[in-house]
């Protein structure tokens, strides 16, 4: 039977949050579904053993499919991932689950009327600094000014999509071909050159208000806010002008 739903994990050295069961988290909630799915896990050359970890825990799982990429950043696990599909819909999601897979039952109502149904977080986040809170509020004024003002939550890694646009939108996302810009976990502007190309495509985008807790388990605390801000600030204004320059409708 040809599932419904893909569910799409990208994965670049995950080993802590797969070690904590979120894989079986995954599984057993589609298992209860009455719609059909697979899982692809598409990995961005992880250096860690989350790899080896995932292929055992997987390897007795019928609807789990691991690709293996070489390191290039999640834009391009994610479109591996997204040629590779076999659903009607695909789930764009992450490994850490900080918006848990059970939200799935929030954004499928709305498949019917929609090719682009999104996950949002809202403008404030409750496990963020007071400071963070803040430049988020005043990130999010200015994207709207320049992009999407419609949608309030262009960032939040939870997205429902018709398999066979996004493939369209991926093959048009201007990020890829430019040498070291998407390596790793690196913020860049992926998600909202996505939604503006559906946008642009003439697809209306559905917001939808989901439950999110950071379960980062990365090197979140290391990270620099103000400097990814800048980063995703500079690649938005990158999506805009290459609009402009009419670099879309080709």
């Amino acid at each position: 039977m040809k599932p419904i739903i893909t569910v799409l994990l990208p994965n670049y050295n995950e080993a802590e949050n797969v070690k904590r069961g979120v894989l079986t988290t995954v599984i057993n909630y589609l298992s209860k579904q009455k719609f059909a799915s697979e899982i692809i896990i598409s990995d961005d050359g992880s250096t860690d053993n989350s790899l080896d970890l995932i292929a055992k825990f997987t390897s007795s799982q019928k609807n789990v499919r691991i690709l293996k990429n070489e390191h290039a950043g999640k834009p391009y696990a994610l479109r591996a991932g997204i040629n590779a599909a076999k659903g009607e819909f695909v789930l764009l999601t992450d490994m850490d689950q900080s918006t848990p897979i059970t939200e799935l039952s929030k954004l499928m109502p709305f498949i019917k009327d929609y090719n682009v149904v999104i996950g949002s977080r809202g403008a404030r986040r409750a496990d963020s600094s007071a400071i963070r809170k803040l430049a988020s509020v005043i990130f999010l004024y200015i994207r709207r000014f320049i992009l999407l003002p419609e949608i309030k939550d262009t960032q939040c890694g939870f997205k429902l999509m018709k398999t066979s646009l996004a493939q369209r939108i991926f093959k048009h996302m201007r990020i890829f071909g430019r040498a070291n810009n998407a390596i790793g976990w690196k913020v860049t502007a992926y998600d909202v050159e996505m939604l503006h190309l559906a946008k642009k495509f003439g697809e209306p985008i559905k917001e939808v208000r989901v439950l999110w807790k950071n379960e980062d388990t990365s090197s979140g605390k290391s990270r620099n806010f103000v400097k990814e801000s800048l980063e995703m600030l500079f690649e938005i204004m990158r999506v805009r002008i290459n609009d402009m320059l009419g670099k879309y409708d080709k």
